[in-house]
């Protein structure tokens, strides 16, 4: 099935292609399919870093929901349109005259009259001695996905903004102990996040604190922590270690297109979503325009369906219509 979806959409040309199914990209989909726009979604994942997410509780609608399951939701509705989707990921796109090509890391070439860019960002590592030996073995980087493997066991988690106290609290509700390392002597989560997590019993924050290395045997079993103010260095007993320290921008893809970046890598865009390049659009967490600490599911919904609003005008202008 999935052979013959994708041989359908390479003999066609489509009004948008999206890359990238976090919410910038599915609300993309969502307002193209219902401009009546062609489109298809290109992703490794469907849900970005919301699906790895543990509770939400700041989406419009919800009280309270985890964040694959939100995903899911939001999933339901853009399928609802028959928007197709392809698990792969972007390896280039190139300009051909009026129309781009999209080129998958399988190979794959799909024509489309825009782009719009919905990538996110990539979870940064720590880079200490043993991360990658115990990636599976108590290192994780999804506590969603992972929480439950430590039911009753003591865990830490790296990190100082919103996705470390979300991922903290959502492990209280399965480990005995949860140690929240932080190299600074405040926390950047939003300040409702702050007052649970000092409440909570289960929970320590270890201040002005960074990982030096990690050790075990055949799982995970210790840290090596170090003060920053003091360089005193101890080892932490521990049977699992979550990642939370924030995310960078696919600077390489944004290059290999040519498209303008600041100087961290993330791409310009206007008010419109509009990159460098006619036709290109992108939004979410990989845009300039969004702040640093706040990144935040609505803020990328919202500005995933600006970039649709800016495609379908774009093809009206160029094309003179839409095309299904």
């Amino acid at each position: 099935m999935a052979g013959d979806v994708v041989d359908e959409l390479k003999s066609k040309l489509l009004d948008v292609i999206i890359v990238g199914g976090g919410p910038a990209g599915l609300n993309a989909a969502l307002y193209a399919a219902r401009y009546k726009l062609s489109v298809a979604v290109i992703s490794e994942d469907i849900g970005g870093q919301v699906g790895k997410a543990g509770w939400v509780e700041n989406y419009l609608g919800y009280e309270r929901i985890m964040g694959p399951d939100l995903v899911s939701k939001f999933e339901q509705h853009v399928k609802s349109y028959g928007v197709p989707f392809l698990l792969d990921s972007v390896a280039s796109v190139r300009r051909d005259g009026d129309i781009f090509i999209v080129t998958t890391a399988s190979g794959d070439e799909f024509r489309s009259r825009t782009v719009i860019l919905a990538v996110g960002e990539r979870r940064r590592k720590l880079n200490v001695k043993g991360e990658k030996e115990f990636d599976g073995k108590g290192v994780s980087y999804c506590a969603p996905c992972d929480a439950p493997l430590f039911r009753d066991k003591v865990v830490a988690v790296v990190g100082g903004g919103d996705a470390a106290a979300s991922a903290a609290l959502l492990l209280t509700e399965y480990a005995k102990k949860v140690y929240m390392i932080h190299r600074r002597d405040k926390l950047r989560a939003e300040p409702t996040y702050q007052d649970i997590l000092m409440k909570n019993k289960k929970i320590e924050i270890l201040w002005n604190t960074i990982v030096k290395e990690l050790r075990g045997d055949k799982l995970l079993r210790s840290a090596v922590l170090q003060r920053v103010d003091t360089g005193q260095e101890y080892s932490l007993s521990i049977d699992g270690i979550f990642v939370e320290i924030g995310a960078e921008p696919p600077v390489e893809l944004f290059r290999g297109i040519g498209l303008k970046t600041d100087e961290r890598g993330y791409l310009v865009v206007n008010n419109l979503m509009e990159t460098s390049e006619p036709g290109i659009y992108a939004a979410g967490d990989a845009v300039n325009i969004t702040p640093l600490d706040f990144r935040q599911i609505t803020v990328a919904a919202g500005q995933g369906a600006l970039a649709a609003y800016s495609a379908y005008n774009y093809i009206l202008k160029r094309f003179g219509q839409a095309r299904q």
